[in-house]
């Protein structure tokens, strides 16, 4: 999935930091608290004790629900050959964000859209007479949101559609499984505020990667909260947004506040904060909190800035960012 501070390029990067500093993920409780697709839950989920994985976003929970949360074997390929041989539905999706629904949204071909109502209504079925567990519910709907993503007519993130069909957008979707890392611990996943949920919790590593910029994560992928949702709304203006959480962290006269209250409530020995030099609060205001509680130390990462289109569409100011990896030994 396309998706803006994914962790996923840089997971060899702070999985062999935070095992240098932290000496290795094995028999260790580790939090991602911002976890969004759950690239870093992943690459450590094999080794750790336990992942605590939180995401305030819905459709990251439900990514979380499998790609975390899920932990045995469970047989899915009868379910997923049903689901992709379904007829399609003119339902909401096809309605509210299709050409042929006739609101001027084209998130999707007219095809997919059916499909992506078609299998959502399916799964709900499922879940609701019983025929799938709380698992499986999970493990088909992330697979469902992977599938969509893939054909999206959109430049990556959801602010906006296209005027007309891209070549991806224009293929039929299909499902494949969302496959996860099958282990013998039990896993905690979050659909909470991180600054609520700190207070709650304990563990030996917390990593944090929250927004880092005003824009928000709810506007950006509220397709995918909605086909996760799939509630009854009136979608409101050209894009079809649904209501939203405005997270402080995207607020620049809150942010430092914010980052300031959950380190000092977190009750874990080493905190990794992902960082970057474009982000809201300055490398110094970073550092002064963060020296607050413990012994700190900067690790930085020339990294490839996220592009939601093609660079020829678009004058960025730069192609790269520093990435830095804040860490915090609290004392």
């Amino acid at each position: 999935m396309n998706y803006i501070g994914s962790k996923f390029k840089l997971s060899r990067f702070l999985t062999s930091s935070i095992d240098r500093v932290a000496g290795g993920a094995e028999g260790k409780v580790i939090c991602d608290i911002f976890a969004g697709t759950g690239a870093v839950g992943r690459a450590f989920k094999r080794d750790s004790k336990k992942i605590i994985a939180n995401d305030v976003e819905y459709y990251s929970y439900v990514l979380n629900k499998n790609y975390i949360g899920n932990h045995i074997e469970m047989d899915y390929f009868g379910l997923l050959t049903e689901l992709n041989y379904l007829p399609g539905q003119e339902g909401f999706i096809f309605q509210n964000y299709c050409a042929g629904g006739g609101t001027g949204r084209q998130y999707f071909s007219d095809e997919n859209g059916r499909r992506i109502d078609g299998i959502r209504q399916k799964i709900e079925q499922w879940r609701k007479s019983k025929d799938i567990g709380e698992g499986m519910y999970y493990f088909l709907l992330s697979s469902l949101l992977e599938a969509a993503d893939a054909v999206a007519n959109t430049a990556s993130v959801y602010g906006a559609f296209l005027k007309h069909l891209k070549k991806t957008a224009q293929k039929e979707m299909w499902l494949y499984p969302a496959e996860y890392v099958i282990n013998e611990p039990e896993h905690e996943v979050h659909n909470r505020d991180a600054n609520e949920l700190i207070g709650e919790i304990e563990g030996d590593i917390l990593y944090m990667d929250p927004p880092y910029n005003h824009r928000q994560y709810g506007a950006n992928y509220h397709m995918l909260n909605t086909i996760a949702l799939y509630d009854e709304f009136e979608p409101s203006g050209k894009t079809g947004l649904r209501s939203y959480v405005r997270s402080r962290w995207c607020i620049k006269n809150q942010v430092s506040t914010v980052f300031d209250d959950l380190v000092g409530k977190a009750k874990f020995k080493h905190i990794f904060l992902s960082y970057n030099n474009e982000g809201l609060m300055s490398l110094d205001e970073v550092r002064r909190i963060m020296e607050k509680y413990g012994r700190y130390v900067l690790i930085e990462q020339p990294y490839q800035r996220f592009k939601a289109d093609k660079t020829e569409n678009r004058n960025h100011k730069a192609t790269s960012t520093m990435e830095y990896l804040h860490v915090l030994e609290k004392v």
